[in-house]
């Protein structure tokens, strides 16, 4: 889904970037949470001791929620167009989105990827690769959003911090 948009951003010409070894970290750690482990998990059931019984109740909610939270991920991506980008960039012709999925939530990729987490726990009967997504998810939340924010405040000034005052950074009306 990310894919033909991560290859269309690489040539879109960048004017700002903040991409540097932390950044690659963070992005090692969401992926690993997120991706590596629970493909370890689902192709070799590894780790075995921290398996529990499957609950299949548990595993149609999850199913729902990552059908939203991919949901999500795609309109926010739809939504910002040649502004998209997977790494900490502002490109050329940047514009700052405020509509779509954008008119009430600043971050809807992030939602995404939460919702994404919190389905792997619900999908993933194993205490380690489970709750792994919603470890990578915060340590991608909490290390970038602020420098996201910051770099956003800098391009586009009070139109950010407008945008910013009316607008929730993951959950409309809550936060």
């Amino acid at each position: 889904m990310r894919v033909p948009l991560l290859v269309r951003a690489r040539r879109e010409p960048v004017r700002t970037s903040r991409r540097d070894m932390m950044d690659w970290i963070v992005l090692r750690i969401a992926e690993t949470g997120l991706g590596v482990l629970p493909m370890i998990y689902v192709i070799a059931k590894f780790p075995a001791f921290a398996t529990y019984p499957f609950f299949p109740p548990l595993a149609a909610l999850g199913t729902a929620v990552f059908a939203l939270g991919l949901w999500f991920i795609h309109r926010a991506q739809h939504d910002l167009g040649r502004s998209f980008s997977g790494h900490l960039e502002i490109r050329r012709e940047h514009e700052l989105i405020t509509a779509g999925i954008y008119k009430s939530v600043r971050h809807p990729m992030y939602l995404g990827f939460l919702l994404w987490a919190v389905a792997q726990m619900l999908l993933l009967p194993n205490w380690i690769a489970g709750p792994a997504g919603l470890v990578g998810w915060t340590v991608l939340f909490v290390s970038r959003v602020v420098n996201e924010e910051n770099m956003m405040i800098q391009e586009f000034g009070g139109q950010y911090r407008a945008y910013a005052e009316r607008t929730a950074r993951l959950i409309p009306r809550v936060f």
